[in-house]
């Protein structure tokens, strides 16, 4: 697979997508239910639900990916291969719930007025769906890498990847080439400055989405009698580093390799089991490049 490098025209639609979410990202990322995961405080009742929404948010998606996928305005955006999510998120709620999940499982009032929007611009408007593609794939492939971290300590999941198979990208063997490649792509679409604006739109609805949901895990969390088990990272105010994004790596990135692992270091000593796990994540962290780096 050849790697276009992306040009940085402030009219490229990838340009134009950074600047258009910024400030509901920012907002996203400071969601109390993304705080506290990255705090490591996660109830696993919640785990499972945040599980189950995102396994019907995928199949929606994918299933209008499949329908649109000769569409000129997404064909060169589609990877089932590399991205597609349903069937891992299906192996994960078969884990959390055993062999009967689908019938255990329903989809939550925010998640399907997700699924319900993601269907209707795959009938209607389908250049829309790289809005959609764009907020999530790029973002599971970003700080989505260290959400697993986090999880996989807190709730004590096994090292083999159980549970946690939605963020294993088996065939990326380079997120950030494959990131770089997909926003090449993006930036190649034949679509005027009209759509390029439809499409940024799009994707401050698909932020406003994920917002609903986690706003509703929160208040289904303050249901929810579970010991919280925190073995995060801390987080450091509002501002963010890299882990503290669900859906792509925050411009922290960007700062000095050596100055950021120090920080993740001083953080991850303060807590006893985190000095035996200390070169993992520093592994982990910096192999984990920003968007704004691309």
């Amino acid at each position: 697979m050849s790697h276009t490098f992306i040009s940085h025209s402030p009219e490229d639609l990838s340009e134009l997508l950074a600047a258009g979410t910024k400030e509901v990202h920012e907002k996203a990322e400071n969601t109390q239910f993304v705080k506290d995961f990255l705090r490591g405080q996660i109830r696993k009742e919640l785990f499972k639900l945040g599980a189950v929404a995102l396994y019907y948010t995928y199949t929606a998606m994918e299933e209008e990916i499949e329908r649109n996928k000769e569409h000129p305005y997404f064909a060169p955006l589609y990877f089932p291969q590399e991205l597609h999510r349903h069937e891992a998120l299906g192996r994960d709620l078969e884990y959390f719930y055993g062999p009967s999940w689908q019938s255990d499982i329903s989809c939550s009032p925010a998640t399907q007025l997700y699924v319900d929007r993601i269907h209707q611009i795959g009938e209607e408007d389908p250049v829309l769906l790289v809005a959609h593609a764009y907020t999530r794939y790029m973002g599971d492939l970003s700080g989505g890498q260290v959400l697993k971290k986090v999880a996989q300590r807190a709730l004590k999941l096994p090292p083999t990847g159980e549970g946690l198979e939605f963020y294993q990208f088996e065939a990326v063997h380079s997120p950030k080439a494959f990131k770089q490649l997909y926003r090449s792509r993006m930036n190649e679409l034949e679509v005027d400055m009209e759509t390029k604006k439809k499409i940024v739109a799009e994707a401050v609805k698909a932020f406003q989405f994920n917002m609903e949901v986690f706003n509703e895990l929160d208040e289904m969390g303050k249901s929810i009698q579970e010991e919280v088990l925190d073995a995060g990272m801390p987080v450091h105010g509002a501002g963010g580093d890299i882990s503290k994004c669900p859906y792509y790596a925050t411009k922290t990135a960007a700062r000095s390799g050596t100055e950021y692992a120090c920080q993740v270091a001083m953080a991850v000593l303060r807590h006893p089991t985190g000095q035996v796990l200390f070169a993992a994540w520093v592994a982990v962290l910096a192999g984990l490049a920003a968007w704004y780096l691309m």
